[in-house]
């Protein structure tokens, strides 16, 4: 079969029709861009033609850039150059937009001379996400467009806006059902007269109120180094001629682009997208439809999950073992809607809608008509496997079976039931109507669909799902166990509580382990430990001391007064040296490097062993569970992609020193470590294989 042109012309009636077609995108490759500058130049050669309309074929105009093409030598036309063939064309272009105009489509659509959008668009330009910052003109032409201030917000978050949005902003001039019909009607009415360009400064609106939004937007950027790189691009427009601009603008992309810190955004983009393929499910696999769900336990964590399924507007019956508790559950939720109504992020007639998706009840015969059933009571092994044995005999036939478990062992949980086909784990993260991480624990007898509908369900639940294998803890968990075990250690060595957080903030974490066990309560690990008749005689020693975190106003820090924020407690200090007195240890002086290695490098050693036993299935799984799930920082990657910047041989070198120094065997370096550390690969070098 012969492939089909990457663009396609056709000149009737006056108008030339330029589609693009580089399925499933319209990505703009070399072809694509020269495609398109060869049909803009047909088309103004052909007297008969008074007009062009560009757009996209199949789902949406252009996603954007060719990522097939990144680290390749450049390929001419650049995007640049075919956007300026199109906004210097003597005859009237217009865009008719349809699906998604994303980063250089949407680059490509301000270049022509007018716009229509479909009601289903989406518009934006998302290259922030990717530590960029448009690199085709979109700093140059959006903001003499619509307004320096509002264009400054679309590239500053990076998310799309809708038609209606777009047209409010007076960057489209019309939304219409047809949008190709009404685009070739309104590029027949500009026929004639002089094209419009993005050229004209009189938009961009005051410059205080822009210098405003720029103090605004570099205070929450972070360590992201694109956002101050759009504040200057888009500062320029008021300064520079646009010719100007857009050389500064390309600088500032190029630059960016071998930023590490946007090398590390763009593999997190990448490896977001890579984690929604399901390595081993057979192909044309589909989830189960989930008309209405029931979540088993009204605590924090079944509340917010209640919350999740309200949000995407699927009926969701809420269960407890009684009146009183199910009550305390309702109110729980109705007052975190409460608090979303009082901060302005949801109207009131939203809070009602969703509320009306949530039903009380109780006892668990009300499971009985959900297609899916999620158990979120306590970690404990006994009452799961009774829940799901129940839920065997009330549960409908097809209905996909949920534990919420942190740690606990999926197939265990599986053999209560007679159908471990249907049952799965979904790991949802505290608080889980706000933390975007879920992991979908696929145990061994789990159905392929069934693992499918968890995935699906996960994305209109508005997390990015990643699939774990069967392990205690599962990835995330299981590789925050060694931290948690290092941080202990630190402490019985010679650390302080705020020696070790400060480390782990400097790295770039907003919290490190002693104020993030502060704010979750520490008896919540010491409840775990005694379980497993497990001991960490700092904590143990806190919590036997009453000191269980913010809950009581003292945990690792005291919290009494106006501390609310924590202060070192000489009391603590005390009580560590104390412990280490007894365990025997000669304190010594810890620096901040040290401190730091201790605590990330295990948890990359877990990771591999997570790799080579097949838990995670990329190494970009595992930093993706632990961008959404644990706020690592996203401009270093995740741990598996830092591991790879700092070396391999540095990693098992540094390990090797450790487990020799502490006697600690589990912190040697794992097989799969030593041997691509001696193969000169990293972890990266997996990606593909996994692919």
């Amino acid at each position: 079969m012969t492939p089909s042109a990457p663009v396609t012309s056709v000149h009737a009636d006056g108008v030339a029709l330029v589609r693009l077609s580089n399925p499933p995108v319209n990505a703009l490759s070399g072809a694509v861009r020269g495609g398109v500058v060869d049909a803009l130049q047909k088309a103004n050669a052909d007297p008969a033609v008074r007009a062009i309309v560009l757009t996209g074929e199949g789902r949406g105009f252009s996603a954007g850039a060719d990522i097939t093409e990144f680290g390749k030598p450049p390929v001419s036309p650049s995007l640049s150059e075919a956007i300026a063939s199109v906004e210097e064309s003597p005859k009237p272009v217009v865009a008719a937009i349809s699906g998604n105009a994303l980063g250089g489509g949407l680059e490509l659509a301000l270049g022509c001379h007018a716009r229509v959008a479909a009601p289903d668009a989406k518009l934006g330009l998302p290259e922030v996400k990717l530590g960029l910052l448009p690199g085709a003109g979109g700093t140059q032409r959006l903001p003499r467009l619509i307004g320096a201030v509002p264009a400054l917000k679309i590239m500053v978050e990076g998310n799309p806006i809708g038609a209606e949005a777009a047209k409010a902003a007076g960057l489209v001039q019309e939304v219409a059902a047809d949008p190709v019909g009404a685009a070739t009607a309104l590029a027949l009415s500009l026929a004639g007269s002089t094209p419009r360009r993005s050229r004209d400064a009189a938009n961009l609106g005051a410059r205080e109120a822009f210098e405003e939004a720029a103090v605004a937007t570099l205070k929450r950027a972070g360590e992201n180094p694109s956002a101050a790189a759009i504040v200057d691009a888009v500062r320029l427009a008021f300064e520079k001629p646009i010719e100007e601009g857009l050389a500064a603008e390309r600088a500032h992309f190029v630059r960016l682009r071998d930023d590490p810190r946007s090398k590390a955004l763009r593999h997190l983009f990448f490896a977001e997208r890579a984690a929604a393929q399901i390595p081993g499910l057979p192909k044309g696999t589909k989830g189960r439809e989930v008309a209405r769900a029931a979540v088993i336990g009204g605590g924090t964590m079944g509340g917010g999950i209640a919350m999740n399924f309200a949000n995407a507007g699927i009926p969701v019956t809420l269960i407890e073992t009684d009146q009183d508790a199910l009550t305390r559950g309702l109110e729980r939720v109705a007052g975190n809607y409460a608090t979303s109504v009082k901060r302005g992020s949801l109207t009131e007639a939203a809070r009602d809608q969703r509320m009306s998706l949530i039903k009380g009840a109780v006892g668990l015969e009300a499971a009985a008509e959900a297609d899916v059933v999620i158990e979120a009571v306590f970690e404990e092994m006994g009452l799961k496997k009774e829940i799901f044995g129940k839920l065997d005999g009330i549960a409908k036939p097809g209905a996909v079976l949920a534990s919420n478990t942190s740690y606990l062992d999926v197939d265990e949980i599986a053999s209560a039931t007679s159908r471990p086909g249907d049952v799965l784990g979904m790991h949802f993260f505290s608080p889980a109507n706000v933390m975007k991480l879920l992991e979908v624990v696929r145990g061994a007898k789990t159905a392929p669909d069934a693992v499918a509908t968890a995935m699906e369900l996960g994305r209109k639940l508005a997390k990015v799902p990643v699939v774990s294998g069967v392990c205690y803890g599962f990835i995330g968990n299981r590789m925050l166990a060694r931290r948690t075990a290092q941080a202990e250690r630190l402490l019985l060595e010679g650390a302080l509580p705020q020696e070790v957080d400060a480390a782990l903030t400097a790295y770039g974490f907003r919290m490190g382990p002693f104020q993030m066990g502060d704010l979750a309560g520490l008896d919540i690990g010491w409840r775990i430990r005694k379980a497993q008749g497990k001991r960490a005689p700092i904590a143990d020693a806190l919590c036997e001391a009453g000191r269980l975190g913010q809950k009581t106003g003292k945990g690792y820090y005291d919290y009494s007064g106006a501390a609310r924020s924590g202060v070192p407690d000489p009391e603590v200090r005390a009580l560590i040296e104390r412990v280490s007195a007894e365990q025997g240890i000669t304190r010594r002086a810890i620096g901040q490097e040290e401190i730091t290695e201790r605590l990330l490098l295990p948890m990359i050693n877990e990771g591999a062993r997570i790799l080579e036993e097949g838990i995670a299935a990329r190494p970009g799984d595992i930093d993706v569970v632990w961008l959404y799930g644990y706020n690592w920082p996203a401009t270093t990657g995740g741990p598996m992609f830092y591991a790879d910047t700092i070396g391999l041989p540095r990693i098992v070198e540094r390990l090797e020193r450790f487990a020799a120094q502490s006697g600690d065997e589990t912190l040697q370096p794992a097989p799969l470590l030593r041997r691509l550390a001696a193969e000169g690969r990293g972890f990266s070098s997996l990606e593909a294989k996994a692919a």
